[in-house]
């Protein structure tokens, strides 16, 4: 697969993202999987990976200024 910014090549990595899901909310997510290109650490997140996402992000109390979850498949 190539990066869809710079067409180099992505690669499969585990990384740490941060999703921002109000104004004063900011959720961590660890040990996400994601495709990340080799040149520009352009990523994407696959089909399967983002509806688990959704689904924990979903759950998050949004009275928390920050919460750091760990991904599980």
């Amino acid at each position: 697969m190539k990066c869809r910014v710079c067409g180099s090549k992505v690669k499969p990595v585990v990384t740490d993202l941060p999703f921002k899901i109000s104004e004063t909310t900011i959720v961590i997510l660890k040990g996400l999987p994601v495709l990340q290109c080799e040149n520009c650490s352009e990523y994407l997140l696959e089909d399967t990976v983002m509806e688990r996402v959704e689904q924990l992000l979903e759950k998050v109390n949004a009275a928390a200024e920050l919460e750091i979850i760990k991904y599980a498949a």
